[in-house]
């Protein structure tokens, strides 16, 4: 198999939103130079704010001292959008990818990323979901988003990419305004009334995206990537 027909995957498990971060800056470099391939970072948060390049602070509702007293940062970002949440029972994927394969460039990858979702919800747990665009941008059931997405492009490859509300604590979308939009959040577990395994679902969710991208997913060890990106930090090899 070639290093084009396929998607290496690495699953982070739970990770702090700044070590995913950091990751994904590493590899982005490395993509630039065809150092690697198209790659996937699958991860579950701690519980985290971002703020996107369209970010208020005024849609973060709780005070910052509560937020931190909690725990919780705020990490502002080059991905477009506004405020989001991040946290445990949420699969984020984080595709690091040639947009230059994708027909429609931005908007065929986006698209791509949001209909291997809405499978996943129709085929799997009887969802019926829609992608949207312009400020309503995601995918939704109903008038509730069920995935934020916002993305950005660095020298022709993409970095961030989704947050899937699986078995997600949704009153944590309390603490801010999702995406400055003043709209409700929906997640499998609140759709179907009871959680649902969650690693069968990121399994469902790396296929189905790969799928879209036209690739075979390769799960790759995460020490494979650690010490890439060790290496690629002028590390020890």
């Amino acid at each position: 198999m070639s290093n084009m027909d396929h998607l290496s995957v690495y699953d982070l498990g739970q990770m702090p939103y700044k070590e995913a971060l950091a990751l994904q800056r590493h590899l982005l470099l490395l993509r630039q130079n065809d150092e690697i391939g198209d790659t996937l970072l699958i991860v579950e948060h701690p519980a985290v704010l971002t703020l996107g390049t369209r970010g208020d602070y005024a849609n973060i509702y709780l005070p910052r001292q509560l937020l931190a007293e909690a725990g919780v940062e705020i990490f502002e970002v080059e991905r477009g959008g506004d405020v989001t949440y991040h946290g445990p029972g949420q699969i984020v994927g984080y595709p690091i990818v040639k947009l230059a394969h994708f027909p429609g460039s931005i908007r065929g990858y986006i698209t791509a990323m949001a209909t291997a979702i809405i499978d996943v919800l129709r085929e799997e747990f009887g969802i019926e979901a829609e992608q949207r665009f312009d400020k309503y941008s995601g995918v939704w059931v109903g008038d509730t988003k069920i995935v934020a997405m916002g993305v950005a492009v660095k020298q022709g490859v993409t970095l961030h990419g989704f947050a899937f509300n699986v078995n997600t604590n949704l009153s944590h979308f309390d603490w801010i305004n999702p995406c400055g939009l003043s709209k409700g959040v929906t997640s499998v577990e609140h759709e179907l009334g009871h959680p649902v395994d969650f690693e069968r679902v990121k399994q469902l969710v790396i296929k189905s995206l790969a799928g879209k991208f036209q690739k075979t997913p390769v799960m790759q060890p995460l020490e494979n990537l650690l010490q890439m990106t060790k290496i690629a930090d002028g590390g020890e090899t």
